[in-house]
């Protein structure tokens, strides 16, 4: 991209073809979840691409992530995830969120605040089917319905979380049957949600909350991974026999071999230990030498290189320069990986190939 060293792109076909297959999955609405900046993806633009094509409802961590997308004009049903504090109650109301109760001292406090500022408080009601992170606990969700609801809240969904969805299939359906006995218990006139990207693409699901298989980070299942980072090299050097490279030292050369400086380091999301290779300018993939620095990584090349030639140094797909194979390396998750990709990335979004939108830089 013109007037950038290094930079992350974004492929919102590739998004959009994600959230077709997940729709398709499912037999009632696909929640975006957009918290951490829709994991590294960049939270403000994803929402208004979706929702231009008619989504309606996006999911986010805190107060302060749901604000930004209000502030960024987005419309739609905003939910706050996991479970109010009290002292998040007017935060809530005034930025038109939608928040999760899990405690009774949240919703008096949510109720009471609306109540000064002439607002009707609305809610989704979490249940602990088995995470034991945050919820009313499911044989009392009825008793805790009653308690919100008297409060003067008004509840429109009632959802659960699963713990285990893609490693013990059999605890997922334990947390699936006391799911449906609290849809038993409450009744019709409820917004239900369960399923995770899991959970949807291994069992089906109505109303689901994704991430993961959103952003295409799930293998097999025909998503596509939908983020890049490119650089270009500052500096393209022959070695000499003996010369060190970076800290350490880690890496000595024979003599003749070429390095490119790319301006990338841990500091931008590179797991320092994990990233064992980039693709160079036509789809090579070369070897990075010696420790990744804080902004910089340093890899061979077999000849020179101009300094504006671009490597893509995480690649949108499940290979070795893919974000998979770095949680891998790291014995991590990818979402841990793709929430570190750094902010000072500018990041340009590509529909059909062409620039959409762009943040930062």
């Amino acid at each position: 991209m013109e007037g950038w060293r290094a930079w992350i792109e974004v492929d919102l076909d590739a998004l959009w073809a994600n959230y077709l297959l997940l729709k398709a999955r499912a037999q009632g609405e696909v929640i975006p979840v957009l918290k951490a900046d829709a994991y590294g993806h960049g939270a403000l633009p994803i929402a208004r691409f979706l929702e231009e094509r008619g989504v309606g409802r996006f999911a986010v961590a805190t107060i302060a992530e749901g604000r930004a997308l209000r502030e960024g004009g987005v419309r739609g049903e905003v939910l706050l995830l996991g479970s109010l504090h009290p002292l998040e109650a007017e935060a809530a109301l005034r930025w038109g969120l939608t928040p999760t109760l899990s405690t009774l001292e949240a919703a008096r406090a949510l109720a009471e605040r609306a109540r000064a500022l002439g607002l009707t408080p609305r809610a989704h009601l979490k249940v602990d089917t088995g995470m034991n992170r945050v919820g009313f606990p499911w044989e009392e969700a009825l008793a805790a319905l009653r308690a919100v609801e008297a409060l003067g809240v008004r509840v429109e969904g009632v959802y659960s979380h699963l713990a285990t969805a893609g490693e013990d299939e059999a605890f997922v359906e334990v947390q699936r049957g006391r799911f449906q006995r609290v849809r038993e218990a409450l009744g019709p006139g409820y917004f239900y949600h369960l399923e995770n990207s899991y959970g949807l693409l291994l069992h089906g699901g109505e109303n689901v909350r994704v991430g993961l298989a959103l952003y295409g980070l799930v293998p097999g299942f025909g998503l596509r991974p939908v983020l890049r980072l490119l650089a270009r090299p500052t500096l393209v050097k022959r070695l000499r026999p003996g010369d060190r490279v970076g800290y350490g030292g880690a890496f000595v050369a024979q003599g003749g071999e070429w390095l490119a400086t790319l301006p990338v380091g841990y500091a931008d999301g590179l797991p320092r230990g994990a990233v064992a290779f980039v693709r160079g300018p036509r789809g090579e993939r070369f070897r990075v030498a010696g420790r990744i620095s804080m902004d910089q990584t340093t890899v061979l090349l077999p000849g020179p290189v101009d300094l504006w030639a671009v490597f893509e140094v995480l690649s949108p797909d499940f290979g070795p320069t893919g974000l998979l194979a770095w949680a891998e390396a790291r014995g991590t998750i990818p979402y841990e990986v793709a929430v570190h990709l750094s902010r000072r990335l500018p990041r340009v979004y590509l529909l059909e190939g062409v620039e959409w939108a762009r943040a930062g830089g």
